[in-house]
């Protein structure tokens, strides 16, 4: 996954792509930023395998470069649960 093929992903639900892009887009599309590029799942397999549960935990609270919420202040926990799950390519799994 390159970063031009990453910033051309979008979710499909119109919210959603909203909140996306202002928020998550900014650093998940610029491997400068050392976050995961959205779509590539080899890039989130590590996180992923760490359970969906703490990876909504760490954009709750922030970790890293990452402030916390992802700086999505009108997120819902319900929100960025789905946002990762777009990101990590995983938005079939339950």
């Amino acid at each position: 996954m390159t970063p031009e093929l990453s910033a051309q992903l979008s979710p499909a639900d119109p919210r959603l792509a909203e909140l996306y892009a202002g928020s998550c887009k900014a650093c998940h599309t610029v491997k400068d930023s050392l976050a995961p590029l959205t779509g590539d799942r080899s890039a989130w397999d590590a996180r992923w395998a760490q359970g969906e549960a703490a990876l909504l935990s760490a954009s709750i609270q922030g970790k890293n470069g990452m402030p916390a919420g992802g700086q999505c202040f009108t997120c819902t926990p319900e929100d960025l649960k789905r946002l990762i799950r777009f990101m990590a390519g995983r938005e079939d799994e339950q």
